[in-house]
């Protein structure tokens, strides 16, 4: 087993690991509970790919740590996201003075880890060790004002497990939007997924009002930037993590109509996301399009899993932390 490594940083300063597969979902979720963990609790982060790290079974079961980077400071918190560093996460659990976190349902017990963070569509009971969030952890923070500008951003996801896809049914809603408000402008960005007749044909519709964005030309921040030069979002329903990233900014999000599939678990959030108000559905666009919004408080579960974190004390408590907590503030 690899000794401890010594810190390289300020004592009172709490150390997480962020174990990834390097999946863009995973690492979207673990890089939203890490930039609000820095913020809230003034926690240095470090990345770790958890991809070249063999892992025997053994070493999980006994929670036998494998040799790490001697640069990397102790970890006060190991937190992982995606079955591929699940090994390394029990691995690591047994560290002095270490706690562990994992995102999502995984396949071992959670008797195993300090604590989980997991989507209540997932079906799990609640517990001290878990908090269930609505939907997926992401980046957005949610914006202080919406802006006053027509313009609307249409994300295109594709074929899905969870969903009917229909290229016809998506392009006659999108054409029905734009054909309902004239005096708009219209961002549709699509994704890897979106099949590629349908990509031919929003291609087609570009034009003054209509600007049609390709995977390969947006970049880490865009979708951040395109939601606050938003007054107005639609998404297809096919992507959680879609859904939840419109949701969390605060701008008015409704949902393309899909044929849901049942049994679903994704199905089942995104119906949750409806219920409570955070998105609406496509009966009801006028209502999105005036900038009505039916819940008071926004969803920021990074924000919420983050608070989870320090009250639990998951993370040593610190002057940074009971500085930058909030007066009030509740996980």
């Amino acid at each position: 087993m690899a000794k401890p490594e010594p810190r390289t940083q300020d004592a009172s300063t709490p150390v997480v690991w962020l174990l990834t597969d390097n999946k863009p979902g995973h690492r979207n979720q673990l890089k939203g509970l890490g930039n609000r963990l820095r913020v809230l609790a003034g926690a240095s982060t470090y990345w770790i790919d958890a991809s070249p790290i063999k892992v025997p079974l053994w070493r999980a079961l006994l929670a036998s740590s494998p040799r790490m980077e001697a640069s990397l400071p102790r970890p006060d918190l190991v937190v992982a996201a995606g079955s591929g560093t699940h090994r390394l996460l029990l691995a690591l659990r047994k560290r002095r003075g270490t706690r562990t976190l994992v995102i999502m349902k995984p396949a071992f017990p959670l008797s195993l880890v300090s604590g989980a963070l997991i989507p209540a569509h997932d079906r799990v009971k609640p517990g001290p060790r878990v908090l269930l969030t609505e939907g997926v952890l992401n980046t957005i923070t949610p914006l202080a004002r919406i802006t006053e500008k027509r313009e609307a951003l249409l994300l295109i996801g594709g074929p899905s497990p969870h969903f009917d896809w229909d290229d016809d049914v998506v392009l006659g809603q999108i054409s029905h939007l734009i054909g309902q408000y004239p005096d708009w402008r219209w961002t549709i960005s699509t994704s890897r997924r979106t099949p590629e007749p349908l990509q031919d044909r929003l291609d087609d519709m570009a034009g003054l009002r209509i600007t049609v964005v390709h995977p390969q030309q947006t970049h880490e921040d865009w979708l951040s930037h395109q939601l606050s030069a938003s007054r107005a979002v639609w998404v297809t329903p096919d992507s959680m993590s879609m859904v939840c990233e419109a949701a969390t900014s605060g701008v008015p999000t409704g949902l393309f109509e899909l044929a849901a599939r049942p049994g679903s678990r994704v199905v089942d959030g995104v119906e949750r996301l409806v219920r409570d108000g955070y998105v609406a559905k496509w009966t009801d666009h006028a209502s999105v399009m005036a900038g009505r919004a039916d819940h008071a408080q926004s969803l920021w579960e990074a924000n919420r899993a983050a608070l989870w974190v320090i009250e639990n004390e998951l993370l040593p408590k610190s002057h940074k932390t009971n500085q930058r907590l909030p007066k009030g503030a509740q996980p």
